[in-house]
């Protein structure tokens, strides 16, 4: 067939260096790997506004049905050419599957049930429809106050010839380099700092830019947050020891992951209005003219 590519790889190492699809479809393979290592992978690799359809065990043919805890469990596969293969899987019930896919970033739209056409067997399984929305989502801020002096934060834009630098939380979402100022520092040192312990990368104060002041609340808590624009930087991302943020990546910006942090979302359409970023709103000074507030 003209046009068509065939490829034998790892299928999350060919996802995370793949260009962005418009369509993935997988007939029951999703279930035999983890699904947080699969998932992500898929979600960063559709394009914004793709779908994905794939089938999944839900009752194999012994009549044992799917469970609510994210495990594998030994399944006996039946070989066409005779013998059995002893396999684990993720055999887990649709609303599961429906909160992993939520987790990173896709919606289900639709989900079918298949079941087996032989009156002796049990084997049923799960048609999955699913989409990466077109506008990309952003995590709400933890309802949680703040300690008296971590109220005001900063983020940091590292924009490279690969895209934007991110980094995944451990609660999934994915954020730029940041967090809270310290006592006794300035705004472009704090930015500084958290580069550093963040992903090892080295700043001067000097190539900080400030973009402005967000400012915004949860429940009675207002909340600061300043966006910065780094210019000039050494070294390499990498994951850096204790940090709650690492796999730090560059995104293209035609591509941006879903699910990011709502204080990086709000930074980065008050950097770039035009990137499609969907997020609570928030109030955003301008550091060039405090006197003209806009809302990102």
């Amino acid at each position: 067939m003209p046009g068509l590519r065939l490829v034998n790889a790892d299928a999350v190492e060919h996802l995370d260096t793949a260009a962005p699809y418009d369509v993935i479809y997988s007939l029951s393979t999703i279930h035999f790997l983890n699904p947080h290592r699969l998932l992500p992978a898929l979600a960063t690799a559709l394009k914004p506004g793709g779908r994905l359809y794939f089938t999944v065990l839900h009752t194999n043919s012994a009549g044992d049905g799917p469970t609510s805890t994210v495990t594998p469990r030994p399944e006996i596969l039946h070989l066409a050419g005779g013998g059995d293969l002893t396999v684990h899987m993720w055999v887990l019930t649709p609303e599961v599957w429906e909160d992993l896919l939520e987790q990173y970033g896709l919606r289900v739209q639709d989900v079918t049930v298949l079941d087996a056409p032989q009156d002796d067997s049990h084997a049923s399984y799960r048609l999955f429809q699913a989409h990466r929305p077109a506008r990309i989502t952003a995590r709400p801020r933890t309802a949680k106050p703040p300690v008296a002096s971590a109220a005001v934060g900063v983020g940091a834009v590292l924009l490279g010839p690969q895209g934007l630098l991110l980094g995944r939380h451990r609660l999934a979402t994915r954020e730029l380099p940041g967090g809270t100022v310290e006592p006794g520092e300035t705004l472009q040192e704090a930015v500084v700092r958290e580069l550093a312990e963040e992903t090892g990368l080295y700043a001067d104060p000097d190539d900080v830019r400030l973009l402005g002041m967000l400012l915004d609340q949860v429940d009675d808590v207002v909340r600061i947050t300043f966006g910065a624009l780094v210019t000039r930087w050494r070294g390499e991302p990498a994951d850096q020891p204790d940090e709650s943020v690492g796999d730090w990546r560059w995104w293209p910006l035609d591509t941006l992951p879903p699910d990011l942090f709502e204080c990086s979302a709000q930074i980065l359409t008050a950097w770039r209005p035009d990137l499609p970023i969907d997020h609570a709103p928030a109030r955003f000074t301008p550091i060039t003219d405090p006197h003209t507030p806009t809302t990102a």
